[in-house]
């Protein structure tokens, strides 16, 4: 199972660095989204919201499935399965404040903040699914059976004495 979910998630990561460049590169070639939804990705992509601290949320974005990718081809460790989930944690949870203001504030939706915003969710709960399943101490054999007890195990013991006896 290890294997197919990492596969997955690394694909989902890749789509969503598609989404992310694409974005990043529109906004800052100053050309408008496609959008099927008429105006709305350029009222969102245009609002006050688009922006955190003058940088473009596009480019963080791409630098957080840029991150989400790196740790998802690294060697499969705890520590790995760690980052990847504190990563698409932070990028589910900024994907939902996000949403939020196009909800509440802009009150458009782009459906390519949309569509990042649904990758970031199911990596987040991929990602989580894989942190708690996934160890990487190997199995340990099951314990050897206890004797029976009771009198049963009183009756085998006797015979076993008894032939233990007779041999002797």
């Amino acid at each position: 199972m290890r294997l197919p979910l990492r596969r997955v998630m690394l694909v989902l990561a890749i789509i969503g660095l598609g989404v992310a460049t694409y974005l990043t590169i529109i906004h800052y070639a100053g050309i408008k989204p496609a959008c099927t939804a008429g105006t709305s990705c350029i009222k969102v992509q245009s609002s006050v919201w688009s922006k955190l601290d003058g940088v473009p949320v596009a480019l963080l974005g791409l630098i957080g499935y840029i991150g989400i990718t790196a740790s998802l081809l690294t060697p499969d460790r705890e520590e790995t399965r760690l980052a990847t989930l504190g990563l698409t944690l932070v990028g589910c949870a900024f994907s939902g404040y996000l949403t939020y203001r196009e909800l509440f504030s802009i009150h458009a939706i782009c459906e390519w903040c949309a569509s990042s915003a649904v990758i970031l969710t199911l990596l987040f709960i991929s990602a989580a699914y894989r942190y708690v399943t996934v160890s990487d101490t190997p199995a340990l054999a099951a314990p050897a059976p206890l004797p029976p007890k009771g009198k049963a195990a009183r009756s085998a013991g006797a015979a076993r004495g008894s032939r233990t006896k007779a041999r002797t």
